[in-house]
């Protein structure tokens, strides 16, 4: 709100510099009148003549009244004149001024609005230029990590703290090859196998891959205790069709977690989508029955109408996800017969089902 009082305080100063000189009373004690002048300067002449003695003060009195009285009948005469030309002018004058007062700040608001940057006033300079030197600062670190590790392969440490920036933006499948170059050049260790299995989930939209899983069975042999490990075997078994395996590691996972632990919350929400009462957590979470119903109307339209390998790859995986192995076996069957003329297609189909260990559905 400041700025823009200032911003008015400056145009209002810039408009009346240009109108002042045009005021009536500016214009008119201005105005050169010839008459008024020669007399004045009659009586000027006539003072400098009786100085120099050219003229006796008697007559220098009677030439300097005789022009005074002259001097005031063109006074009076052209006052009443310049009044009354003054008014209409003045009157114009003043509508010209409200006139700029008013449309200048008004079209120079509509010109900035549409060629300026009002947004810019809404944020301080100084923020705006913290926050782009934090992105530049954060894509310079960025660029010198990797630059290292393309000269440093073999640094395990510099994988593991890259790893989670790549999350950051977005980039899954680069995360999951530095978590695997974390784990290959550094000790083995429960958090960076579960951490690998993690990132390997999220890339595959939540489906525990044969990789993924095999990560966290090694970071449960490492630390029998490592809660996200045991998380997402559970999940894993839940796919595999074993669901009373996954209620089991579910509520063990549960009994040996602090009640203020950041995974409890997921782990009742995932008992509740079991139909397992679970107390708080499982009133917010949508019902089995609204999902299952998602992935029969993608199931009823692959089959009406076709669909290409990464649709009937989808289906295959939402069914491993709801613990339907032997739904997604036939959506792998079906998808082979459908695709039968294309080879990648094929083997995209093959690809999935070897992540969703559905072996009874290979060819």
């Amino acid at each position: 709100m400041v700025i823009w009082i200032i911003l008015l305080a400056m145009t209002a100063a810039a408009v009346m510099a240009v109108l002042w000189p045009l005021s009536r009373h500016y214009a008119v004690t201005r105005q050169a009148d010839p008459d008024t002048r020669f007399y004045r300067e009659q009586i000027a002449e006539i003072e400098r003549d009786q100085a120099r003695g050219v003229l006796m003060p008697s007559e220098a009195e009677a030439a300097k009244a005789e022009a005074g009285r002259r001097l005031l009948r063109a006074t009076g005469l052209h006052g009443e004149a310049y009044a009354a030309v003054g008014e209409p002018a003045l009157r114009r004058r003043r509508a010209a001024s409200t006139l700029a007062l008013s449309i200048i700040p008004i079209l120079a608001l509509a010109t900035y609005e549409i060629y300026g940057s009002p947004q810019a006033l809404t944020q301080a300079p100084a923020a705006q230029i913290a926050q782009q030197a934090g992105n530049v600062d954060f894509m310079t670190a960025v660029a010198q990590i990797e630059s290292h590790l393309a000269k440093n392969p073999q640094d395990g440490r510099g994988w593991e703290v890259i790893a989670p920036v790549y999350i950051r933006m977005g980039r899954m499948d680069d995360a999951v090859r530095a978590y695997q170059a974390a784990v290959r050049y550094q000790p083995p260790d429960a958090d960076r196998f579960a951490n690998l299995g993690e990132v390997m989930v999220m890339a595959k939209d939540g489906l525990v891959s044969a990789e993924a899983q095999a990560a966290f069975e090694q970071a449960v042999k490492l630390d029998a205790s490592s809660p996200k490990a045991r998380f997402y075997l559970a999940r894993a078994a839940v796919q595999d069709g074993q669901v009373d395996k996954a209620k089991a590691a579910y509520a063990q996972l549960l009994a040996s977690s602090p009640p203020d632990a950041p995974w409890v919350e997921a782990v009742k929400q995932e008992l509740a989508a079991l139909d397992v009462p679970a107390g708080q957590g499982g009133e917010n979470r949508i019902g089995p029955e609204a999902i299952a119903g998602m992935v029969a109307g993608l199931a009823s339209r692959l089959e009406a109408q076709g669909g290409t390998a990464e649709e009937w790859a989808r289906l295959m995986r939402s069914y491993a996800v709801l613990g339907q192995r032997d739904k997604a076996m036939a959506a792998a069957r079906r998808a082979r017969e459908a695709l039968a003329q294309d080879s990648a297609a094929l083997k995209t189909i093959d690809t999935m089902a070897q992540e969703l260990k559905l072996t009874d559905a290979q060819p």
